[in-house]
């Protein structure tokens, strides 16, 4: 039965794959995945990345059509880099818990009460939150973009985790909102010492949004995009990894020779993994559900971008 059901999941596959050659072909579309996405989407994904890489290639891009395999905030970030383009989502549920944590009101208050700090957001935002802040960042280039700003107090929203991590590496004042990525944060010392105690012999590499006694544990410690260029680099061969389980896709394309065991087994994001192969045709057929972002927030959000993508 079980080999029967997964002949017919792979023939349903291959399907979806043939109608979405054929509606890529004709709407001129683009599919960009994010490195938490599920195998399925990875696989079919014309650029696959971080939400760094990818808002570059929305920036980029000549396609009429983005669609963005993701979470809503990148989605978002794609829209206001590409103003003139549709940008589509296969699931609009995909949400982000810690962008949900900062308000608009909340950051307006703590800027009054600083106001020589400039604000410096993490991407995993909303378009809002965005629009009240001096230049963005990603976890790929946090800490240069902290140290570019041109102020000695930085407010920083909204994930206190990566805020902590960034606080090593600068010499500024940072005021540090209360937020964290529900994913990376559920990571305990324990999972990795029980871990490290089970593969002596591998290698610990893990992402800044976990929580700052956890990153302390890495022999690695980096961005998606870095933990996967660590990891097939290096001549260590088994790896113990801190972050989203999606990035095992990649992992094992780079290094089929390596074995990558994750820190544990709760490091999925249930927003990424709502959208499938089936809901990325879809999305295609109905061109829905379309991104918008109001005209006002996006060109004060794009200015926020485009600094970060200025920083070298």
């Amino acid at each position: 039965m079980e080999a029967l059901a997964l002949e017919r999941k792979a023939e349903q596959n291959r399907e979806l794959r043939e109608r979405l050659m054929q509606l890529k072909k004709e709407r001129n579309a683009i599919i960009l995945a994010h490195y938490y996405q599920r195998d399925e989407i990875q696989e079919v994904a014309d650029f696959r990345g971080d939400s760094f890489l990818l808002a570059q290639k929305a920036a980029q891009t000549d396609a009429d059509v983005i669609v963005f395999c993701g979470v809503h905030f990148m989605g978002e970030s794609a829209k206001i880099l590409a103003p003139n383009k549709t940008v589509i989502i296969p699931d609009e549920r995909a949400g982000c818990p810690m962008a949900d944590m900062v308000n608009v009101d909340g950051l307006r208050k703590l800027k009054a009460q600083h106001p020589n700090a400039k604000v410096v957001t993490y991407i995993n935002s909303s378009a809002e939150i965005k629009a009240e802040t001096d230049i963005c960042c990603t976890s790929a280039n946090a800490v240069r973009v902290v140290n570019s700003v041109d102020s000695d107090e930085i407010i920083w929203v909204p994930d206190k985790n990566l805020g902590h991590y960034v606080q090593q590496h600068t010499d500024k004042k940072m005021i540090i909102w209360e937020g964290y990525c529900n994913t990376h944060d559920m990571l305990t010392v324990k999972d990795v010492e029980e871990m490290k105690a089970k593969y002596p012999n591998a290698q610990f590499v893990v992402h800044p949004e976990c929580r700052p006694e956890v990153v302390q544990l890495g022999d690695f410690v980096g961005s998606t995009t870095a933990i996967l260029k660590y990891c097939k680099e290096s001549d260590n061969k088994e790896f113990i990894v801190g972050t989203e389980d999606g990035t095992g896709y990649q992992l094992r394309l780079d290094s089929p020779d390596k074995t990558f065991h994750f820190a544990s087994k709760y490091l999925v994001c249930p927003n990424m993994k709502v959208n499938n192969l089936k809901k990325l045709v879809k999305s295609l057929e109905t061109m829905q559900p379309q991104i918008y972002v109001p005209d006002h927030i996006a060109d004060q959000a794009r200015l926020s971008l485009e600094r970060m993508l200025l920083v070298k």
